[in-house]
Order: C-alpha cells, then sequence, then structure tokens
C-alpha cells in the first residue's frame, strides 16, 4: 500500500491541536486551578451552567474519605437567586434565599433547579427619575386596584400584597374573610333547577340614581329619600383615580419600563428552561395518572352561539330537517314557516350543506373586522337560520339551540377533563331580557356540570341612542344591573332569574 506524505505544514497544525487536545483532557483530572490557566475565557465559581456536569461528575468519584471537602465545594458551587423581601431580619448567617428556602415549604417542596444570579447595575432602559417615577406610579396603581376589590369584598392577590407591606414596612396578614362568590356544581341525585331552597326575601328595595344604585329599607324609605349608608366609591375619587390610570398608560416611560420588564421575565424563563428542562421533565414523570389529555383544561372565552364546532352544528341541522321537517318555526302575522318551506324560501337543501358552504368558521380574514366575523354566525349568510339555531327568543323560543348546548355539555362530560364558560349576551335594551333569559334557561334545563355560564354586555350603546331604543346611558345601566340586584336581595320574587345566577 502507498504511503501518503503528510505536508510539513499540517504536519506541525495536528502536532499543535493534538498537544492541546491532550492538555484539555488532562486538565479535567486536575484541580480546578489547573483549568484556569488553559480557559480561554474566565468563568466565576457560581456560574452553574459550567460547573454542573463536573460537578456531578466529582461526586460519583468522591470517596467516603472526602466528604468534608465535597461539602465545601458543593457550598461554593451553590448559586444564589434574587432577593426575596422577608418580614424581619434574619439572625442567621445564611443568605436570604437559604434562610427563605430552608423555613418555607413552599420552596422545599420545590425540586433543586439551578437559578440565575443576576448582578451588577439595574438597567431598567430609562434614567434614574424616569425609572422613580414609574415605580410610584405602579405602586399607586397596584394600590388603586386592592382598594376596589376590598370594597368589592374580592381578595387581593397574595404576592402583590406580601410586597406591598414590605415597601410600608408593614407586616403583612392574610385575610381569609375575602373569598369569590362560588356556587358548586349540583351533588348526584340532586336538582341543580330546585327553587325552594332559596333564601327568603330581604324586603330591601332597590332604585338608581344618576348612574348609582341605592338600597332603601322599604318602597316608603325609598318615597322618603333614605337610602341605607352603605359604602361605595366615591364618584369623584373614581374619577381622579381612572384619570391618573389612563395617565399612567399613555407616558412614555412607562411603556418603555413595562416593555422591558415583560421581555426580562421571558427571557428569564427561558434560561430557566434550559438550564432545567430535564429536572422539570423527570418531575413531570414521576406525576402519576397526569399528562396533558387527564389534566383539566377551561375554555374561559368561548360563546355559547360558537360553542359548537361546524360539523357539530351541520350534523344537528340535518337531523332537525330529518325528523321534525314539517314543524312551523317561523311565525309572523301574516304567513307562518315550517322547517321544510324556510329552507325552500332560502333555495337551500341540508342534503346539499357542507363544512364548507356552511361558512362558520372565522379564518384569518376576520381578523380585526368585526363585520366578517359577525355575519360567521350566520349559517350559509342567512340570518334566517341563526335565527332559529343559535338565539334564546324565537318561535320555539330557543329549544334548537339549548339542545345544541346540552349536547356540547354530554360531550365534556364524556370527556370529564374539559370545561367551558360559554357566553351569553344581555344588551341593556329592556329590562325584561334577564327574565326572558332566565325562563329559557330553567324552561329547557341548559345545565351541565361542565359549564359556567358568563354575562357578556356588547359595547353598542351608541347604535340603540341612534334609534332611539334607550333615553341616556343610565337607562342601558339600570336594565343591566338593577334586575340582578332584586333576584338577590328578593330572590323568592325572582326564582327563575336567582337559580339561573346559580350556575
Amino acid at each position: 500500500m502507498p504511503q501518503v506524505k503528510v505536508p510539513v505544514e499540517e504536519k506541525q497544525t495536528d502536532d499543535a491541536m493534538r498537544s492541546f487536545a491532550e492538555k484539555v483532557f488532562a486538565s479535567e483530572v486536575k484541580d480546578e486551578g489547573g483549568r484556569h490557566e488553559i480557559s480561554p475565557f474566565d468563568v466565576e465559581e457560581v456560574c452553574p451552567i459550567s460547573h454542573h456536569e463536573m460537578q456531578e461528575h466529582l461526586i460519583k468519584q468522591e470517596t467516603s474519605s472526602d466528604s468534608d471537602k465535597l461539602k465545601k465545594r458543593l457550598l461554593r458551587l451553590k448559586t444564589i437567586a434574587l432577593v426575596l423581601p422577608v418580614a424581619g431580619k434574619s439572625s442567621t448567617k445564611l443568605s436570604t434565599i437559604d434562610e427563605v428556602i430552608s423555613t418555607s415549604a413552599q420552596y422545599q417542596a420545590v425540586p433543586k433547579f439551578q437559578r440565575v444570579q443576576i448582578t451588577g447595575d439595574y438597567a431598567a432602559g430609562v434614567t434614574v427619575e424616569d425609572f422613580e417615577l414609574v415605580c410610584r406610579g405602579l405602586y399607586r396603581a397596584l394600590c388603586i386596584r386592592e382598594k376596589y376589590l376590598q370594597k368589592s369584598f374580592q381578595r387581593f392577590p397574595r404576592t402583590p400584597s406580601q410586597f406591598m407591606c414590605n415597601i410600608e414596612n408593614e407586616v403583612w396578614k392574610p385575610n381569609n374573610d375575602l373569598w369569590p362568590v362560588f356556587t358548586p356544581a349540583a351533588k348526584d341525585g340532586e336538582d341543580p333547577f330546585q327553587s325552594d331552597n332559596l333564601p327568603e326575601n330581604l324586603g330591601y328595595h332597590v332604585q338608581m340614581k344618576e348612574g348609582v344604585v341605592y338600597v332603601y329599607a322599604d318602597k316608603a324609605a325609598a318615597a322618603r329619600g333614605e337610602p341605607k349608608d352603605l359604602p361605595y366609591p366615591d364618584l369623584e375619587v373614581f374619577i381622579d383615580d381612572m384619570n391618573f390610570l389612563l395617565a399612567l398608560i399613555a407616558q412614555g416611560p412607562v411603556k418603555t419600563y413595562t416593555h422591558r420588564r415583560l421581555k426580562f421575565l421571558s427571557s428569564k424563563f427561558k434560561v430557566h428552561e434550559m438550564l432545567n428542562e430535564m429536572e422539570e421533565l423527570k418531575e413531570l414523570k414521576n406525576n402519576p395518572h397526569r399528562d396533558f389529555y387527564n389534566c383539566r383544561k377551561v375554555d374561559t372565552h368561548i360563546h355559547a352561539a360558537a360553542c359548537m364546532n361546524q360539523k357539530h352544528l351541520l350534523r344537528f341541522i340535518k337531523k332537525s330537517y330529518r325528523i321534525n321537517s314539517e314543524r312551523v318555526v317561523y311565525k309572523s302575522k301574516d304567513k307562518t314557516l315550517t322547517l321544510k318551506q324556510l329552507f325552500e324560501q332560502l333555495n337551500l337543501h341540508p342534503y346539499d350543506l357542507t363544512v364548507d358552504s356552511l361558512d362558520v368558521h372565522a379564518g384569518r380574514q376576520t381578523f380585526q373586522r368585526f363585520d366578517k366575523f359577525n355575519a360567521k354566525y350566520n349559517p350559509v349568510g342567512a340570518s334566517e337560520l341563526r335565527d332559529l339555531y343559535l338565539k334564546t327568543e324565537n318561535t320555539l323560543n330557543g329549544e334548537y339551540f339549548a339542545t345544541i348546548i346540552k349536547e356540547v355539555g354530554s360531550d365534556l362530560e364524556d370527556a370529564k377533563y374539559q370545561y367551558a364558560e360559554p357566553r351569553l349576551s344581555i344588551y341593556g335594551r329592556t329590562p325584561e331580557e334577564w327574565p326572558k333569559l332566565a325562563n329559557w334557561f330553567n324552561q329547557h334545563r341548559v345545565y351541565s356540570p361542565n359549564m359556567k355560564w358568563m354575562i357578556q354586555v356588547p359595547r353598542i350603546y351608541d347604535v340603540f341612542r341612534s334609534k332611539n331604543f334607550l333615553p341616556h346611558f343610565g337607562k342601558m345601566l339600570e336594565n343591566i344591573f338593577v334586575p340582578v340586584f332584586e333576584a338577590t336581595i328578593n330572590p323568592q320574587n325572582n326564582k327563575e332569574l336567582s337559580v339561573f345566577l346559580r350556575h
């Protein structure tokens, strides 16, 4: 076999690379000082990235006689996270994060993840004066939110509450008296539409004046103009707080700081993923009987008229035509139409309908186009089919709409771990909207333990005012809120609405 002659320059380069590789390999088994002599860059001792693999290797190689040396090395390699607020000063020699981890049950349950230490001057992206202005504004915004949550008997989140108390040098105390109002799902064998267990009437009288609801002991007190002395936000204070928040979100330094802060938190989480991906995966696999398919998932923004998929709606339309084609589904002063006649008037036949021809799927063309998005609620572009299948008020009293929603609820119950919060609209045009909606809910028994109902108020007052449906905005507020208040204080007089408000 002929010999291959290696050029002298390439041979010298290979020898140099081989010599450098031998040095690198030899340095891995020496003390840490030897590695620094050939390292092309300096790495701090507290850096977890460069020493993590070597740390595991040394732990395996260490013998029982070197236990003291091992503890010192691990202590030196241990990282320190950002300082957390603690109620008082510590008398121990441990760092703040070490003390929190050792004394808090919450941190003891967290796996030993690698943590990142941020040193040096903090760059907020704004000047010191602007940074102080931004922090003061954000702190006042948090105080405003806490104030209004407490007045509405809602609990302010504990984490920001602890930080705010730390800023004010106050001791934080948990407030367990304020909890959100929540009605649990009906138990097995219990009727969710039961009305004989409603509380008794309180006898109060509700009246709205200039957009503010006043509560009176009775109608006689209302006639005398003697409302009950209840705490409520003052109008001038509320306007001042709202103007402050509007000015705060319009400030340039606030936008700059908050944008950089969100990017920093996002990057911090990505670093956590890179450092602790395997630990997270290990913890996930050790959690029994839990994966993506059997963890609970809640759709918190879904319109009731769009809670079904397009195939489900198409299947229901064909089924209703096959079973009840001769049923009267439309009545007016001069004519009545059966389901078959309605389709003939639209020049359609359910057999020819497809998912594509139904055209109820919102795609990219509906983005930022509410007119096109709203048109997608009309199957085949026909508003008559929307009134028949997707409305609560029609000739059939919303029977088809209720049946579809109950089928969706049945599918959610079969899936077991899927929940939804379908939304129904209250427009505020008349005060009878609430009783009609509650009657539809109770009459057709539209209930599922996997559903919690939400009420949304479309902001179309300008349309109602332009057509003289409402005299002023206060009337719209009265139509929206007063029926709910009356059902709350006098449930025996508003049984259907009281039952509906449970769910």
